[in-house]
């Protein structure tokens, strides 16, 4: 019943930026964390970074310091700027949401979107 749109990928130069959107829908009541994955060809899904409810975040190594997630809860959108891109940073990016539907839920859930392209060249 969780819906993950992603938007605002495309082809950059190296060096250059990028802001990747993802805008949950449906039944909830408090995204507990939304983040970001990629997956290259032939390479297995890696988490790139990752936001919670109370904004703790989390980024993998090869992204700190270049990489920025932030959260809308308003919207429930969760937003990563991408600086200083490199053309090992191509892949396709998975928006992916941890969610308790309603209020009182004895469980959640994980959801994720249908992936975004991301190309850098050099």
């Amino acid at each position: 019943q969780v819906q993950l749109v992603e938007s605002g990928g495309g082809l950059v130069q190296a060096g250059g930026s990028l802001r990747l959107s993802c805008a949950a829908s449906g039944t909830i009541f408090v995204i507990n964390v939304m983040g970001w994955y990629r997956q290259a060809p032939g390479k297995q899904r890696e988490l790139v970074a990752a936001i919670t409810s109370g904004g703790s975040t989390n980024y993998a190594d090869s992204m700190k310091g270049r990489f920025t997630i932030s959260r809308d809860d308003a919207k429930n959108t969760v937003y990563l700027q991408m600086n200083s891109l490199k053309p090992e940073d191509t892949a396709v990016y998975y928006c992916n949401a941890d969610i308790t539907p309603y209020r009182g839920s004895s469980y959640r859930y994980r959801d994720w979107g249908q992936g975004t392209q991301v190309t850098v060249s050099s």
